[in-house]
């Protein structure tokens, strides 16, 4: 990062304050959030269960949904769900990798993971592995537009200005998933992530749920 981007960074980071939530806002979200996730899951359901098959098909000794804990509003865990696009040892296999990280930050990325299945290549490249997440915003633990949930190990090693992220309820498409992905930093993305949280309203949530179909259809950027 050069010294021009660290100093405006910084500056962000000294002037950043999440304001106050909006209850009326944050009601009707919570409204649009369990009556579009639940008519998504209803129709959604035959897709559901031919990515089950597909990724049975290739790799039968792990389950077609993959669970991880990840870190919610105000630091609390839940279970996230995906479908699985890796094999099924993958956690496993993680630390033998560590030293092949192209992401900046507590993340963990690499273009071309070789855990990733033939089907999980596709399925992230269209996002399609982030469906099951719609139980999760059903359940409350996520909503439709929000921060991405990260990993507790993540968490561990944010500063105070990055744990401001932890402020909105996780959501499955944000900022930065439409805007960049997998190409933008991590301070790129909490600087995202904050923007959303002290901008948020209707109107914007819409906004990026409507952008997200664009990522649907296959992005460059994610990996």
């Amino acid at each position: 990062m050069t010294g021009s981007k660290q100093h405006m960074y910084k500056a962000v980071e000294a002037k950043t304050i999440i304001k106050t939530e909006n209850k009326s806002y944050l009601f009707v979200k919570r409204f649009i959030d369990i009556f579009l996730s639940l008519i998504s899951i209803i129709l959604l359901l035959p897709i559901f269960v031919l990515i089950a098959l597909l990724i049975k098909l290739e790799d039968r000794k792990g389950p077609f949904i993959f669970s991880q804990v990840r870190v919610g509003k105000d630091g609390r865990k839940f279970q996230m769900y995906k479908f699985r696009s890796m094999v099924s040892n993958a956690e496993d296999l993680l630390e033998s990798l560590l030293e092949h990280n192209e992401a900046s930050g507590p993340l963990f990325k690499m273009k071309e993971d070789p855990r990733v299945t033939k089907i999980g290549k596709f399925l992230r490249k269209t996002s399609l592995d982030e469906i099951p997440q719609l139980l999760n915003v059903l359940k409350g633990e996520m909503s439709l537009v929000g921060p991405r949930p990260a990993l507790p190990r993540e968490v561990e090693t944010y500063s105070s200005y990055e744990r401001e992220r932890l402020k909105a309820v996780p959501g499955l498409t944000c900022f930065w998933q439409v805007e960049g992905r997998s190409n933008l930093s991590f301070k790129e993305q909490v600087e995202l992530d904050l923007k959303y949280i002290n901008s948020r309203n209707l109107l914007l949530d819409l906004k990026l749920i409507i952008k997200t179909f664009k990522v649907l259809i296959g992005s460059k950027d994610a990996y």
